[in-house]
Order: structure tokens, then sequence, then C-alpha cells
């Protein structure tokens, strides 16, 4: 079974009715090159780091206007349509960064909150520490579609290899890393972790970035890649300018990498040190 998927690489600014000024001629060319998946980046919505800034900005999860376009956009284009994360306040108090799946008719068929949070320091000045403002999920996610099984993550999940494989285990033939990797960390560890997780997985990876320097001053790796469950990238944006990346999956490829190397069926239960 051949789908053609399009991954975008978004340079999301700090307020909505941009954001999505960007995102709408995007979405436009990769409908007309006739995908059927199309995935968007972390922060697909607004990215904004001063907290101030963001609440007076940002959208609360409840409110109807906060995810309808997005819906609309589906609909319009026939298309599954998955919004990497939105970043939306909640009345709790913390926000959320959450994943969002539409399918064709414009409903929201899934739902994903980014488990692990990105708590850092890199030197020279660059701490993150997004447990201050977000609200970490507490649920893995796979979604069955007609174009194949689908599983969630979100950016900073993709160092835990764990959550992958469980995903692959649970029957995802694709799994979709949406992020927003600082240009340090991209440039020495976004390659070779998605090519890592495919080849664990026996899976697609499809990886839409962020890239460039951002409105609100951050500056993000760009790069978004499709990968096949042999670890091969077979399309890459090789910058990080906002654009669409194009790829048709062969998704007899996953039974065949599982079939080769079938290590989602050897586990051992051992000792811990």
């Amino acid at each position: 079974m051949l789908v053609k998927v399009a991954v975008l690489q978004l340079r999301t600014p700090a307020r909505l009715s941009v954001a999505r000024a960007q995102l709408e001629p995007l979405l436009n060319r990769a409908a007309k090159a006739g995908a059927k998946l199309i995935v968007t980046p972390e922060g697909t919505n607004i990215l904004q780091r001063d907290r101030t800034r963001f609440e007076e900005e940002a959208l609360f999860e409840d409110e109807a206007e906060a995810l309808a376009w997005y819906g609309s956009q589906a609909k319009a284009h026939n298309v599954h349509l998955l919004i990497g994360s939105a970043l939306l306040k909640r009345r709790s108090g913390k926000a959320a960064n959450r994943s969002h799946l539409f399918g064709p008719e414009g409903d929201l068929r899934a739902t994903y909150d980014k488990i692990h949070l990105f708590d850092v320091n890199l030197g020279a000045g660059q701490e993150t520490r997004e447990s201050h403002a977000y609200e970490p999920g507490d649920k893995a996610v796979v979604v069955d579609t007609p174009l194949g099984t689908l599983g969630l993550t979100i950016c900073y999940d993709l160092r835990f290899p764990h959550l992958f494989r469980d995903l692959a285990k649970a029957g995802a033939h694709m799994i979709v890393v949406p992020a927003a990797f600082t240009a340090p960390t991209g440039k020495a560890h976004w390659h070779t972790l998605l090519r890592a997780r495919a080849i664990e997985t026996g899976a697609y990876i499809l990886a839409p970035a962020q890239g460039g320097n951002h409105e609100d001053g951050r500056a993000t790796y760009g790069h978004s890649l499709i990968v096949n469950p042999w670890g091969e990238i077979i399309a890459e944006l090789a910058h990080d300018e906002p654009g669409v990346l194009l790829a048709d999956l062969d998704l007899e490829r996953v039974t065949s990498a599982r079939t080769k190397i079938p290590c989602l069926t050897h586990d051992r239960a051992y000792q811990k040190p």
C-alpha cells in the first residue's frame, strides 16, 4: 500500500493569525501535490517563550476557535491532517503541548499530550524549563486510519526509545515526531536519533520541524525528514526555511523490516543494575 505524505516545515511566529497565514499556502501546496496525510511541527499555532505574552495571545483548549480552523482545512483538502502540536492554555493553569489529528471530514480523531518535557541546560545561557509552563501527558497514543496506523510523539520524546518501541509494538506503521529542536541540539543529534528510532522500530519516521530565527528569539534547526523502516533518509529539507516535503510510503516495507530483524518480539526480562 502506497501512501503519499507531506511533512511541513514552519517558522511559526508569535501571533495566531500570522501563524495561520503562513501555514495555509503550505497546506494548499501539499494537498495539490496529492498528499493524503499532512503533518506539521510542534507549536504550529504559536511559538512564544514569554509567559505573559503567551497568556495574552494563546487560546484555551476548550475554546471552539482554538482548533476549528485546522479542522476546516482538513475538510477542505479532504486529507488527514496532524497538527504536530498546538500550544494551548488550560483552565488548570499550566498549558498543553498537544497533537491533534483531524480526519477528511474535519472531525477530531485523536489527541496526544507531550509526555517528556524539555528541561535542559545547554550552557552559554541556553536553559529551558518546559515543565514550568506545560503539563505533561501520561498516555501513549496509536491511531488506526485508512492510511495506516500512526504513533504520536512530540519533539523531546525522541530521546526516549522505549516510547517508540511501545508504539511500534502497538502496531504503528508510521511514527510522527513534530519538533522545534534547538539549533545546537539539532545539528548534533537530529539525524542520528531519527534514524535510530526508525531502525529500532521498523517504522517510517515522519519528522516535521520548525526552522530558523523566530519572532520570540529562539533559533530552531529545521531539516525536516522522512526516514524509512531500514533507517534510510528518503526525503529531507536540507535547510531551515518553511517548505513542503513529499514522499510515497510503501507500508509493506514495515512488514519487511520487522520480518528481517524481528527485535520487537525478542524482549527478555533481566535484572536491572
